[in-house]
């Protein structure tokens, strides 16, 4: 475009004006200062974001061991149960060995304390490990008390306890009396009591049949007691 200066005189310059100097500088302090906290903001992040990875990091270790630690539980709860099953089978096996053990021993114990009792008879002897629930029935509440004496010098049984005792009402023409007692079946624990029983057992021979508790049992005599 073509300017045509009507004045006939140069135009005039536009003067700047100069900037003061404290404008200045506070102008480069705030940008110094942005600088700075954008640094010190930078290097903050930076650490934070550190920090922040090692954390994950960290929490994906302690992931990985709580899942090897779970599978290690497992494991010893599958272990605990194969070790009360075993252990189960070998009560049940020790159990069995025990009711096994001795069992012609309280055979022969029960023969000898009831062919030294007349007019007594058992009906039924159940075994639970040690101990015994005996029943029978006799001819007259004498009978059953010499029969728990019996068992007692025998030396073979131990806390003998009658349970019950009356007269069996089912039977009316002769009188006999039904009992059930407890006791705890096992050998004499050492020499001594075998010999306390066998010098006592002199003392209570009121029947002809009666023999040492300490000899063999041979019942091949034996009128009145019946098991």
């Amino acid at each position: 475009m073509i300017r045509i200066n009507l004045l006939g005189r140069a135009r005039p310059k536009a003067v700047r004006q100069a900037v003061p100097l404290e404008a200045t500088l506070q102008v480069v302090f705030l940008v110094v200062a942005l600088a700075f906290s954008g640094g010190l903001l930078a290097i903050h992040y930076w650490q934070m974001d550190k920090e922040d990875r090692a954390l994950l990091a960290h929490i994906q270790k302690q992931r990985g061991e709580k899942a090897r630690l779970e599978q290690l539980k497992q494991q010893v709860d599958n272990f605990e149960k194969q070790k009360a099953v075993l252990q189960q089978r070998i009560a049940v096996i020790e159990e069995l060995q025990r009711n096994r053990t001795g069992g012609q021993q309280l055979l022969d114990a029960i023969a000898n304390t009831v062919s030294r009792t007349d007019t007594l008879w058992l009906t039924s002897v159940a075994r639970t490990g040690n101990g015994l629930t005996i029943s029978g029935s006799a001819g007259s509440i004498n009978a059953v008390a010499n029969y728990i004496t019996q068992l007692k010098r025998s030396g073979f049984f131990q806390q003998v306890e009658i349970k019950e005792s009356h007269q069996d009402p089912t039977n009316k023409a002769v009188q006999i009396f039904l009992f059930s007692l407890t006791a705890q079946f096992g050998p004499p624990s050492s020499p001594g009591a075998t010999t306390s029983t066998s010098t006592s057992a002199p003392a209570s021979t009121s029947t002809p049949n009666s023999t040492a508790p300490g000899a063999s049992a041979a019942p091949a005599k034996r009128p009145a007691g019946n098991i």
